[in-house]
């Protein structure tokens, strides 16, 4: 297999939580005989495991993966750190092989890869104060309907669940007029490599049943008790998240168990949702409906291969 020019490439697949992502990304890397980076931002933490859908024990085996269970779940990450790490660990992984795989649904992390970002400005004492006593006295929707309301750019893409995103791009609002967003690169950073976006398109019905579907087995998986382990550091912002905060508000005794699994495929969905309409706006995705995987390898052989 020959490729054009030994031309480098970053293959990306992107879609919305529960599309199939860590699955295509495997059979894409045996094919290409590349590695994997992964962008799902929760995946990092060693702790998080269930409710991050990781790739499981044999997934990991097959193929050598990535910023998977690099951090403490008390270690501090954003996505220009991610960037500063990943950026490196593609020129290396690209002496070895001429594909590497991204996979991962942190919308914010694959785009520091792939443009950059500005420096963002630092935090103002008195504007945090006011975001943590709204937070604090009116709850979370309070945030989430701020920063709806200021960058509805950048929401689709941060957690909402979060308070610790939504009020850090809330505040970069507040102190500078820009979008959050506005802090990638005007023209994207030259990279040393090409990209191509590979996208997993699923009719709405058929993503919903498996999300839903996907929380079932994690509970039978034991994600409550997973939780229960991580409750002494339930206030820590990677916590804040579909899938822990609502089973944290569980074992707190704000709602029945019944009531916290709805609300995590409630919640999970809301957020497919967003994913979707995010992804939707850029052309540059190539899209694949599920099973497509030979179309999909087929393409890239097209494109990147002689």
């Amino acid at each position: 297999m020959e490729i054009k020019e030994s031309r480098k490439y970053l293959i990306v697949v992107l879609g919305p939580t529960a599309a199939g992502k860590t699955s295509v990304a495997i059979q894409l890397a045996q094919r290409f005989s590349a590695e994997i980076i992964s962008s799902d931002a929760r995946q990092f933490f060693r702790q998080m495991n269930i409710g991050t859908a990781k790739p499981d024990a044999d997934e990991l085996s097959a193929i050598p993966h990535h910023f998977i269970n690099t951090l403490d779940i008390q270690e501090k990450y954003n996505a220009g750190k991610y960037e500063e790490e990943a950026i490196p660990l593609i020129a290396k992984l690209h002496e070895q092989s001429n594909f590497v795989l991204m996979a991962g649904g942190s919308g914010l992390y694959v785009k520091g890869v792939l443009e950059g970002f500005d420096e963002l400005p630092p935090q103002d004492a008195d504007i945090r104060e006011r975001l943590e006593t709204s937070f604090a006295e009116n709850g979370i929707e309070v945030l989430q309907e701020e920063l709806k309301r200021f960058d509805p750019d950048t929401f689709p893409l941060i957690d909402h669940l979060n308070p610790r995103r939504l009020m850090r791009a809330i505040e970069v609002f507040e102190i500078t007029g820009r979008s959050f967003l506005s802090f990638h690169q005007k023209s994207k950073k030259q990279r040393a490599f090409e990209t191509v976006k590979i996208g997993l398109q699923w009719e709405r019905p058929q993503l919903y049943e498996r999300i839903n579907l996907r929380v079932d087995q994690m509970m039978e998986a034991g994600l409550l008790e997973e939780v229960r382990q991580l409750l002494p550091f339930s206030q820590l912002n990677a916590l804040q998240t579909v899938g822990y905060a609502e089973l944290f508000d569980h074992l707190k005794g704000k709602t029945s168990l019944k009531e916290a699994v709805e609300l995590i495929k409630r919640n999970t969905r809301r957020y497919a949702k967003r994913q979707t309409t995010w992804f939707g706006k850029d052309e540059e995705i190539n899209w694949f409906k599920p099973g497509e995987f030979q179309s999909i390898a087929d393409f890239l052989e097209e494109k990147c291969v002689q």
